[in-house]
């Protein structure tokens, strides 16, 4: 099922939350909308589940509009992030409550969460009640709940940010693999990057209200437009320094560095240099000295932070090491051909 948000607006009285935006979700598509607290995210979700009427422009599943429509007439499963399960009923009665209220028969009940359990891998679950489950058990149960009414469209606000990392590591991968079972089109609400990237076929960056790129994971972490969006995306997330163009490279003010870039910019433009971990190592071919200030073991590698001589930091992420303790000075190197190059006010040049 498509969904389209033409020209979507929001407003709560005089507040204008998001306005004029367009946006089109592909049919058994998963698509995250990703972004800081207040960039009119969750906005857009419950305006697509009919829990907020827009302002102005439509919003269409398929080719019905359903700008008008309240919630239980735009047949949405919606997954929230305290999992809103009823603490009286037992899994299996808060599985099917969605479709008892429908006035389903009891048979055809049991037969839809028996199935829809064995798709979450819960059967073994049906009479706990969620005061006996863990959080990821609850998680599923929520899952299979708002799944068992066959919903055209699976809205998930922030599922995962009340489960510990090991679990969210699982269940990112199970609600993936439900999604691509069911081909059900899903929009995925998120501030977590990492979320995002591996769940989602495409996705939406919001700031202020706007979309400010949609695309793959892959080519937003390797195309962004903006330093807004470069800074986003990446764990550990991208350096960025200051200096204008000189000679036809980046130039650091009062330091010898110089990064040749293929961009066109007039001599003393002022640039912002964006230099992600993986492309400053002793591998790369621009050498930057500086002072380790910060080490972290992170199992299979290690993240450092060098301080430059002019307070500018960079970042580094390299295989396991042992000969590099915190206040080591070292002369590692940018790999001038994977930086970006922003203008003044953050646009890819």
């Amino acid at each position: 099922m498509r969904i389209l948000l033409d020209n979507f607006s929001k407003s709560f009285g005089s507040t204008k939350v998001i306005e004029n935006m367009t946006l089109q979700v592909g049919s058994g598509e998963m698509l995250a909308l990703l972004g800081p607290s207040g960039c009119g995210k969750s906005t857009t979700l419950f305006a697509i589940c009919g829990i907020h009427r827009p302002s102005g422009g439509r919003i269409l599943f398929g080719d019905r509009d359903v700008t008008n429509l309240p919630s239980q007439m735009r047949n949405v499963g919606v997954v929230f992030q305290s999992y809103a399960l009823y603490p009286h009923m037992t899994v299996a009665e808060n599985i099917g409550f969605p479709l008892k209220v429908k006035g389903v028969n009891g048979s055809e009940i049991r037969k839809e969460v028996e199935r829809i359990s064995g798709l979450v891998q819960i059967g073994n679950l049906m009479e706990r009640r969620p005061a006996q489950l863990s959080g990821g058990q609850q998680q599923r149960v929520a899952l299979a709940r708002a799944l068992i009414r066959k919903p055209d469209v699976l809205l998930l606000d922030e599922p995962l940010a009340n489960l510990d990392a090991k679990l969210r590591l699982e269940m990112r991968s199970e609600i993936r693999r439900i999604q691509r079972e069911t081909g059900i089109t899903a929009v995925l609400v998120t501030h977590d990057q990492v979320e995002a990237m591996s769940m989602c076929d495409r996705i939406a960056i919001m700031k202020e209200g706007e979309i400010v790129q949609i695309a793959t994971p892959s080519e937003m972490y390797h195309d962004p437009r903006t330093s807004f969006v470069a800074g986003f995306l990446g764990n550990p997330p991208i350096t960025f320094l200051r200096g204008v163009m000189k000679d036809g490279a980046f130039a650091m003010p009062e330091s010898e560095i110089r990064v040749p870039v293929s961009v066109k910019a007039a001599e003393g433009t002022k640039l912002t240099l964006g230099v992600r971990p993986e492309h400053f190592s002793p591998a790369g071919d621009v050498a930057v000295p500086g002072k380790v200030t910060f080490a972290e073991t992170q199992g299979r590698e290690n993240l450092y932070d060098v301080r430059l001589a002019g307070g500018s930091l960079l970042r580094s992420i390299q295989p396991v090491r042992n000969d590099i303790t915190v206040g080591d000075e070292v002369k590692w190197a940018i790999d001038s051909r994977g930086v970006f190059v922003f203008d003044e006010e953050g646009r890819r040049l």
